[in-house]
């Protein structure tokens, strides 16, 4: 039997974060060491491996270290110990506004959001039409993308991420893109990538979400692992924690 490939690892992997106040705090920490600063361990100590053609669901409530495992993944954050390694294309469904240079067109940010996933420009051309096709933009696809709607800017976001042939394919569940009817389209792309099998994160508090997509589960809670292995057992774990230890009513 060959041996499956890792395509995610952490390693003993620990993120902190200061808290500030304000900005003003934020500006004056460039030059001066702030002082009485709270820390936030965001992740403390996380060991992970995500190999070739698993569904993984990334379950744990807010504040967890959900988002920063993923930035993590995306290349967006650094650990301040241990080690990250990724092997593959990633394709986030996180920001899917992010990174458009609103002055270009539609058409143009295609190729620049290509160029820094590091793609060739024979690759753009040949999944151009496919792009625009699937973002159902119409003209506006020639137009400054500035002149585009919130939902448009995730349509051609969600479009590019989806048909780039990531290896790696990160998904947050708090995603909303377009009408019924889209929204539709785009969970049968994401179903059809699974069925490729690509690497997918999915990030959900939803069970039955987490189920019909991921083979398994990994549960944070407070920057640490909890659990990882099997969906059903990971969401008894989470239950069985938030039933025991119920958010505090605001006075």
């Amino acid at each position: 039997m060959a041996e499956r490939k890792i395509m995610i690892q952490f390693q003993n992997v620990s993120k902190e974060y200061i808290l500030f106040k304000n900005d003003r705090e934020r500006f004056k920490s460039l030059f001066f060491k702030p002082k009485n600063a709270k820390h936030h361990m965001a992740l403390n100590d996380v060991s992970v491996e995500i190999f070739e053609s698993e569904s993984v669901g990334i379950i744990g409530d807010n504040g967890a270290g959900k988002s920063t495992l993923l930035k993590m993944i995306t290349g967006v954050a650094f650990p301040d110990t241990g080690k990250v390694t990724v092997n593959g294309t990633v394709a986030a469904l996180l920001e899917l506004t992010a990174g458009f240079a609103l002055e270009m067109t539609g058409r143009e940010n295609i190729y620049l959001r290509g160029y820094t996933l590091g793609l060739s420009d024979i690759y753009i051309k040949e999944i151009e039409e496919k792009i625009i096709d699937f973002a159902e933009l119409g003209d506006y696809i020639d137009q400054p993308v500035r002149t585009y709607s919130s939902g448009m800017k995730m349509r051609l976001g969600f479009a590019i991420n989806v048909n780039i042939d990531p290896d790696i394919l990160v998904i947050d569940e708090a995603l909303s893109v377009g009408d019924a009817t889209f929204k539709k389209k785009c969970k049968a792309r994401i179903a059809e990538i699974i069925r490729q099998g690509k690497t997918v994160l999915y990030v959900s508090h939803v069970e039955d979400s987490v189920k019909e997509m991921c083979s398994k589960a990994i549960y944070l809670r407070k920057g640490e692992v909890i659990f990882q292995g099997d969906v059903n057992e990971a969401f008894r774990l989470y239950k069985e924690y938030k039933e025991k230890h119920p958010p505090k009513k605001k006075k």
